[in-house]
């Protein structure tokens, strides 16, 4: 496993295609995590678009888009996934928050959450407004998810300005 950012560090900066639906229309875009400073961001790896305990979690994260929405946060769902099969997994599920695609795994590798087999770790990190990483959950198997309940009570206790 690559080095992943530790608690109360800088989280390395990175540009990914993704893109994000809005109504009707996916409106694809880069993604910079600089650009996205001044509100806490989930960055919520995944393994695959399409498969069930994904599904499920990112399902989960978008119908909980205002609980979000109310922390002052964004979620970016990141997946090895063309932004192509990102915007049909989206428009299969509803699926509110932007999607990224990582097709060589260089940032899941920067955030050592790359794994051989599976493409990347289920796991989620936690940034506060200036990018510092404030709380990370790395899944060893994969099977479960960080509840939203769990991410809102984390990013409510972090203290966002």
């Amino acid at each position: 496993m690559g080095s992943s950012p530790q608690i109360g560090q800088q989280v390395p900066d990175f540009t990914l295609a993704g893109g994000v639906l809005e109504g009707d229309s996916f409106e694809r875009r880069d993604y910079t995590l600089s650009a996205a400073r001044g509100r806490a961001l989930v960055l919520a790896f995944y393994p695959g678009d399409n498969t069930a305990v994904c599904t499920k979690q990112l399902c989960s994260y978008s119908s909980g888009m205002e609980t979000f929405e109310g922390l002052d946060a964004e979620v970016w769902g990141i997946s090895p996934q063309d932004v192509d099969s990102h915007e049909a997994f989206a428009r299969g599920h509803g699926l509110r928050m932007p999607l990224l695609a990582d097709p060589g795994r260089v940032t899941a590798r920067a955030l050592g959450v790359a794994a051989p087999g599976i493409g990347v770790r289920r796991s989620v990190f936690l940034l506060d407004a200036d990018g510092v990483l404030r709380w990370k959950h790395v899944a060893l198997l994969g099977a479960t998810f960080q509840s939203l309940d769990t991410l809102a009570q984390q990013l409510s206790g972090m203290g966002n300005g």
